[in-house]
C-alpha cells in the first residue's frame, strides 16, 4: 500500500511514538521510510538578550543529531530501508508545518506519521500544533499517534 513513509521526529514522547509507528507500518508494506528532524529558529530567538543565539543554536543542531542517530539505530536494528535528515526553517513565512510538507512533496511520501499531543482549548491555542497545521496544507496521507491519556 505505502512505498514510501516519512516521519517527524523532534525526541518526544509523541515522536518516539510515531517513530515506532511508522517503523512498524514500513515493516507491514517493505517501505522506505524516511525520518525528518526540522530545526525551528524562530526570528526572536536572535533578538532576545542575554545569551548567544548561536550556542543555543548548536545544541539545537546537537539534538538533532543525537535523535536522528538514535533513529537511524533503531531502523537499522529492524532492518528497516530509508534514511534520516534534518531540515532547518528557513524564511520568517516559514514554519514547521510548511518544511515538512515540503520535504514530503520532495521525497514523494506516499504517508506521513506525526506525533501529537492532542491539546484542546486554551492550551492548543498557545502552543499550536504543528500537525493540525500540517493537515490543512498537505495533499499527503496523514497518520497522526496520539500519546495515550494521563492516568
Amino acid at each position: 500500500m505505502y512505498q514510501k513513509i516519512m516521519v517527524a521526529i523532534d525526541g518526544s514522547t509523541t515522536s518516539k511514538l510515531a517513530l515506532d509507528a511508522a517503523m512498524e507500518l514500513a515493516l507491514l508494506y517493505k517501505a522506505q521510510l524516511h525520518a525528518v528532524y526540522v530545526l525551528d529558529t524562530p526570528i526572536f530567538f536572535y533578538a532576545a538578550a542575554y545569551y548567544d543565539p548561536i550556542l543555543l543554536k548548536n545544541s539545537m543542531v546537537e539534538e538533532g543529531r543525537l535523535v536522528l542517530g538514535e533513529a537511524a539505530e533503531l531502523m537499522q536494528a529492524k532492518g528497516i530501508a530509508g534514511d534520516v535528515l534534518s531540515v532547518e526553517v528557513g524564511t520568517i513565512a516559514s514554519d514547521i508545518a510548511h518544511c515538512l510538507q515540503y520535504e514530503a512533496d520532495e521525497w514523494q511520501a506516499g504517508l506521513v506519521v506525526l506525533g501529537t499531543h492532542g491539546r484542546r482549548g486554551m492550551q492548543r491555542l498557545m502552543l499550536g500544533s504543528v500537525a493540525e497545521r500540517f493537515i490543512r496544507i498537505t495533499t499527503h496521507s496523514v497518520l497522526l499517534v496520539r500519546e495515550p491519556a494521563a492516568a
